[in-house]
C-alpha cells in the first residue's frame, strides 16, 4: 500500500508520517485489496476554530472499494486518529461481508451408515 501525505497551510508533527503509516499498513489485516492511500491535512488560521482547526481527509484508491473518512481535532494527530477509526469501520464492513458464513450443524450434516 503506497501512503501519500499531502499538506495545506499546515505544518505536521516530526512523528506524524510513521504514526500514519504505521496506523494504515495495519488496516492490512483485513485483507481489503486497497492501493494507494492519501491523507490530506489543512489547518485553518482562523484563531475562533481553535477546537476544529485542523482537518484531516483520508481516501483510497486503487482494485479495491472506495474509502474516504473526514475528521477534525484540535491538532493533526486527534483529527488522523478520528478518521481513522471511520476507515477501520469501512474496511471491517466490507472484511465482514466477504466473509463466508457456512454453517455446518449436526442436524444438516449427512451421515453415512454403510455397515
Amino acid at each position: 500500500m503506497k501512503i501519500i501525505i499531502h499538506t495545506r497551510h499546515a505544518e505536521l508533527a516530526s512523528d506524524f508520517r510513521t504514526i500514519a503509516e504505521e496506523k494504515l499498513h495495519s488496516m492490512e489485516r483485513f485483507s481489503v485489496a486497497i492501493d494507494r492511500v492519501e491523507v490530506e491535512v489543512t489547518h485553518e488560521a482562523n484563531p475562533r476554530q481553535g477546537k476544529d482547526s485542523h482537518k484531516v481527509v483520508i481516501t483510497s484508491h486503487g482494485s479495491g472499494p472506495l474509502l474516504r473518512a473526514e475528521a477534525t481535532g484540535f491538532n493533526d494527530l486527534a483529527a488522523f486518529d478520528d478518521a481513522v477509526k471511520s476507515i477501520e469501520l469501512q474496511i471491517r464492513k466490507i472484511h465482514e461481508k466477504d466473509k463466508s458464513h457456512d454453517r455446518h450443524t449436526l442436524r444438516t450434516m449427512k451421515v453415512d451408515i454403510s455397515e
